[in-house]
């Protein structure tokens, strides 16, 4: 049997250029500053829309719409990036992401479960609505 020396039996893991991971970094740290830079503006924006005796209501909960959907698409970002998602095929990122949307909805149902809940005790539970008032008439 004939030696060979130049092959070894590792494997080997070859880094892509590190220029092109500076910049991947340096684009990450731009977008993600730029987000949270328009989320901390639009907070502010409603801090100062409080202030307003006479303030939309509607305005302030659009604006929470839009910090929330900023955060989400933060969220994207930072799951493809850091965690290497983006560069997967796309059962992988299925396999990820459907039951973190499960989860998300499990949230959000539960939540509306307890306030229809509440609601509901609310308005048929009259021992309830007969302490409450006597509360509120102490608390004057």
């Amino acid at each position: 049997m004939e030696h060979q020396p130049n092959i070894s039996p590792e494997v080997t893991f070859h880094h892509p250029p590190a220029d092109d991971t500076k910049k991947r970094i340096i684009k990450t740290t731009i977008v993600l500053s730029v987000i949270t830079l328009i989320e901390l503006a639009m907070g502010f924006s409603i801090y100062f829309i409080h202030k307003n005796p006479d303030y939309s209501k509607a305005l302030v909960l659009g604006i929470k719409g839009c910090i929330v959907i900023l955060s989400l698409a933060k969220a994207f970002y930072i799951v493809s990036v850091f965690m290497h998602l983006g560069d997967e095929i796309r059962n992988m990122i299925m396999t990820i992401v459907v039951p973190l949307m499960l989860f998300i909805w499990f949230i959000a149902a539960f939540l509306w479960d307890g306030n229809s809940y509440k609601t509901l005790r609310n308005k048929y539970d009259k021992h309830f609505q007969e302490r409450t008032a006597e509360e509120r008439k102490g608390a004057h």
